[in-house]
């Protein structure tokens, strides 16, 4: 849990964490996807409960730069998962009437309710990344939003919501070759984006303004967790054993039967 973890009032380099680093699971890829398989049937589980409970909220958020897999994280981590309890959100560009508003007010809305497991693929915190790097607003604009966020999460912590946030790390390398790969797979061609090549002109930029956003809202109640990403399984791995560790965390029940339950079986068999 602690590995990847962004502790609170720590300053961490991005050129110091190891895109490509797989802890204690180097030469283990067999066993790191068998353990996946395992994970998600605790995951199945826990989510269940969550759901019947009807008490806790789990928000994930998942940022990462272009092909470093939210997409894929998502379909691995929760395959076979019960749908229902679980949304998957997209943040688009802002339409018209969403621009009218603050930059919080589409995200509100989209948040978990109780038994409810929400995941943002990107989120509100394109407000302090691309809107940073093309300076869509002027700088002391995006640079108050990071103190607004923290006391967004902090007010939704304190309602309920858990709150588990993870950045995709993967290298400007890495990147060039999944490129490639969306050119050389007629499945993937679909995936390519010319404007994907303009935006890796911006790596930099983009490295420093996620390292400022890690730093500025990694929380005691809203950590942020770093995940080496260059290798697809052991990305879906760790995302899916903190998740499992929190929800375990939460020490959920089912809910109370109703009394006398065995009274209703004769009726029942003899209807």
């Amino acid at each position: 849990m602690d590995t990847y973890l962004v502790k609170s009032g720590k300053q961490v380099k991005l050129k110091d964490i190891n895109p490509d680093d797989r802890g204690e699971w180097t030469d283990k890829k067999e066993q790191g996807v068998a353990k996946l398989v395992e994970l998600r049937l605790r995951l199945d589980r826990l989510q269940d409960v969550l759901y019947a409970e009807h008490r806790h909220k789990i928000l994930i958020v998942i940022q990462a730069m272009d092909t470093a897999g939210k997409d894929g994280t998502i379909r691995s981590v929760f395959e076979g998962i019960n749908p229902e309890g679980v949304k998957v959100t997209s943040f688009k560009v802002p339409t018209p009437i969403e621009l009218d508003h603050d930059y919080l007010w589409r995200v509100h809305s989209q948040v978990p309710g109780k038994g409810e497991l929400v995941i943002f693929n990107r989120s509100y915190y394109e407000d302090v990344l691309i809107v940073r790097v093309h300076k869509l607003v002027p700088d002391p604009v995006w640079k108050r939003r990071y103190a607004q966020i923290n006391d967004f999460e902090r007010m939704l912590c304190e309602e309920g919501t858990t709150i588990l946030k993870f950045f995709l790390h993967i290298n400007l390398v890495e990147q060039k070759r999944r490129l490639l790969e969306r050119l050389d797979t007629p499945e993937k061609n679909w995936k390519f984006n010319p404007a994907d090549l303009e935006e890796r002109k911006l790596w930099p930029d983009y490295m420093q303004a996620y390292e400022d956003a890690l730093n500025q809202t990694s929380t005691e109640w809203a950590p942020w967790h770093i995940i080496p990403a260059n290798h697809n399984w052991y990305r879906n791995m760790i995302v899916a054993s903190i998740v499992v560790k929190t929800l375990e965390d939460l020490k959920m029940s089912y809910p109370h039967t109703i009394e006398n339950l065995e009274q209703y079986r004769k009726p029942l068999e003899e209807s």
